[in-house]
């Protein structure tokens, strides 16, 4: 066994020596070895065997400083072979990453924008999906219904008049919240963005005349067009009929196509105006 003062010298000679060229490439191949087994490790939810890999090294390196019987040779093969021990064991790991970098391409400006707006299209999609659900439903089983699509700038009053739920749009909670005699089914819901902001809530109504048809939801959906720049959606109690409003000016017998074209013009104003918000 080498003594302390030996293993001292044999340093001091690596710096001071002569340098042997050949062990350039050894050691640079071993390095990325070693990288490439933490990279693995990390990658794959196994922090747990780094210690034991860093111990292992240290333990052998030790061994290789003070025992005379090993020399750097036999510790780069110990440790080329360790670390391909370790390798082994996540080869279908491995073989997934290198297949996903294959194809992996670099992502420019103009990719970045096209996935973000692909992204935004894809929740415009499923919030509209959402609301058009639930209105053909109620629309269905004659269950009135009045919903605002709301810019943010609705009085506080307004707001105040009904119940904040600040949630997530889904078709079972809209149509929830306006089956008779539930709490909230008589006043109106507002939507704003990607959240359903509130319910319960009671708007104005328009002083205008209009036919005997449009009863107190047909005209509160009408006068918050007036007060207020947003949209709203009336599904009548006693024919099912679907009615939207925009500027105080109702469109009635709204199709599908017409619901579904309606509520895109409105996400589309709504992302392009703030993004964030979605």
């Amino acid at each position: 066994m080498r003594t302390p003062a030996e293993v001292w010298a044999a340093i001091k000679n690596v710096f001071t020596g002569e340098i042997d060229w050949m062990i350039i490439p050894e050691v640079i191949f071993i390095a990325v070895i070693i990288y490439f087994v933490f990279k693995t490790l990390w990658e794959n939810n196994a922090k747990r065997l780094v210690p034991i890999y860093i111990t292992m090294i240290l333990l052998v390196g030790g061994v290789t400083v003070f025992s005379p019987r090993f020399g750097s040779h036999s510790f780069f093969l110990f440790l080329m072979l360790f670390s391909l021990f370790f390798l082994v064991l996540f080869t279908v790991e491995i073989k997934r990453s290198i297949w996903n970098a294959g194809k992996r391409m670099p992502m420019t400006a103009s990719s970045a924008a096209t996935a973000k707006m692909t992204a935004v299209a894809a929740r415009a999609d499923e919030y509209c999906s959402g609301i058009m659900k639930a209105v053909q439903s109620l629309s269905k089983n004659n269950t009135g219904a009045l919903i605002v699509l709301s810019n943010g700038n609705l009085p506080k009053e307004i707001l105040e008049s009904g119940v904040m739920l600040d949630a997530h749009i889904s078709n079972q909670l809209i149509e929830g919240i306006f089956i008779p005699k539930a709490p909230l089914h008589d006043g109106a819901m507002i939507i704003y963005g990607d959240k359903i902001q509130a319910a319960g809530c009671f708007l104005p109504l328009t002083q205008r005349d209009f036919p005997k048809e449009y009863g107190t939801r047909h005209r509160a959906g009408i006068g918050v067009t007036e007060v207020a720049d947003v949209s709203t959606i009336i599904v009548s109690e006693e024919t099912g009929i679907v009615s939207i409003v925009k500027h105080g000016e109702i469109t009635r017998y709204v199709d599908s196509e017409n619901l579904k074209r309606f509520l895109k013009e409105y996400y589309w104003k709504e992302f392009n105006a703030e993004g964030k918000r979605l």
